[in-house]
């Protein structure tokens, strides 16, 4: 086709050219037109694709990611920290007891951890979308079937199991993809997206509150799940991925095991996290079981405990890294804990569980927020950070699933049950982990507390 072309055009000259003269000039040609394809490609490649260049580090699309991640925060997070709302009202209808039924909260953050561990990976491998969608369809299926169900097991399998695994799955890609955003305001994007955490907090609690009496246990439900159809929809129609695809690293560090000061800081964390579960899930049922308030009133504690964490997950960052540094910031919020714990035992009115409810929720938030960061500084490559906080994930996973049961089962300790001997273990366990966590540090840094780490 292209030489007929160029004999219509020219006829004349290519009448007269040899075969060898007429082959050269489209040999250049095809040459330089494939250079130039080249260059085009490899630019756009380049450019595009293997290099897209250093994060905006702000702009519309980078806070859309934030928006979004928030977003996704709130309905995975936000809806484990407010299985409080419902510890309480399963306890008045179901035949099991409360350590049984904190089994449903505790699996629910379990499988989120654990889930969380291995879904980054998508990120990784440039299946961020499909992630999205798989962990969209258990979540969105786990809360309609948990508004149907009737039974314990029924519950434990929709909300505790398929609603966990759907949260663990798009959580830490949602995570991940929002850091590549940033660079400079990493710390005060992130710190803004875990707000989700707190916001979800308030937002279930409050729907239950308000619909549970009027529309019953299962259309409230159902109301929770139109809430996360709307958001998660939002988060998949903007969430968009910045970098290409790249070879994940390895799931397990081997040379984690022999890093003392990690070991024990993860070990510490774990004697954490059981204790601030037991608090999340049973402050509406103490509110209820000793201070004979009404369900729909303690609710309002669990919104409070919340709600108020969200300053306390951006302003201990900014003290860590402006003044004192991620461990010690990390350690005073962890001793603030064991003090509030220890205090909640002297609690006997209900003003007085308002003001506790409201200074623990600081502290837990603070804690809470600080953990991802206080691992980054503890290790010496940076490449390694992700690969040790999923090693983290797994450990914990297992402390917040045992926590809230242990926790229900000490409230039968004694004549006639009661919650003193649950709370001196939340306390002493944390005293447990403070330790555990002082020594990581002490091992890392040296024992001076002059030292910024």
């Amino acid at each position: 086709m292209e030489k007929s072309h160029v004999l219509d055009l020219h006829p004349t000259a290519s009448a007269t050219r040899s075969p060898a003269s007429q082959g050269a000039p489209l040999s250049k040609t095809k040459s330089a037109t494939s250079a130039a394809i080249g260059r085009v490609a490899s630019r756009r490649t380049t450019r595009s694709t293997t290099i897209p260049g250093p994060p905006p580090d702000g702009g519309l699309q980078a806070w859309t990611q934030v928006a979004c991640a928030w977003l996704a925060i709130m309905n995975t997070w936000g809806f484990v920290n407010s299985f409080g709302a419902f510890q309480p009202y399963y306890t008045s209808v179901l035949p099991q007891d409360a350590s049984t039924i904190s089994w449903i909260g505790s699996t629910q953050a379990c499988l989120l951890f654990l889930c969380g561990t291995f879904s980054g990976r998508a990120l990784d491998a440039g299946l961020f979308h499909p992630a999205i969608i798989m962990g969209i369809t258990f979540q969105l299926v786990g809360i309609f079937t948990m508004s149907v169900s009737r039974n314990y097991w029924q519950l434990l399998l929709s909300q505790g199991i398929c609603t966990g695994i759907g949260g663990g799955i798009f959580f830490t890609p949602v995570m991940g993809l929002v850091s590549t955003y940033f660079a400079k305001r990493r710390g005060i994007a992130i710190g803004i997206v875990t707000t989700g955490n707190s916001a979800g907090g308030i937002v279930y609690p409050l729907i239950v509150r308000q619909l549970l009496d009027k529309l019953g246990f299962g259309w409230t439900v159902r109301v929770l799940g139109f809430v996360n159809v709307v958001c998660l929809m939002v988060v998949f129609a903007f969430m968009k991925p910045r970098l290409p695809p790249r070879k994940a690293g390895p799931i397990i560090d081997m040379a984690a095991f022999k890093d003392i000061p990690y070991i024990l800081h993860v070990l510490g964390t774990s004697f954490l996290m059981p204790a601030t579960y037991f608090a999340f899930y049973y402050i509406a049922a103490f509110a209820r079981d000793e201070l004979d308030m009404p369900y729909t009133a303690s609710l309002n504690l669990v919104i409070i405990l919340n709600g108020i964490g969200v300053p306390a997950r951006i302003l201990p960052g900014f003290i860590a890294d402006s003044y004192l540094g991620v461990l010690n910031v990390f350690f005073l919020c962890v001793l603030t804990n064991i003090i509030l714990l220890w205090a909640w035992l002297g609690i006997h009115t209900i003003p007085s569980f308002y003001a506790f409810t409201a200074i623990y929720g600081l502290a837990a938030a603070s804690f809470q927020s600080l953990f991802p960061t206080s691992i980054a500084a503890l290790g010496d490559d940076v490449m390694k950070t992700g690969t040790r906080l999923g090693m983290a994930f797994s450990t914990i996973a297992f402390s917040a699933l045992l926590g809230p049961p242990i926790g229900g089962a000490l409230l039968r300790v004694g004549e006639g049950g009661g919650y003193p001997a649950a709370i001196c273990w939340a306390a002493a366990s944390t005293v447990g982990g403070a330790i555990l966590l002082g020594m990581a540090r002490g091992w890392k840094h040296g024992w001076g507390w002059a030292v910024r780490c």
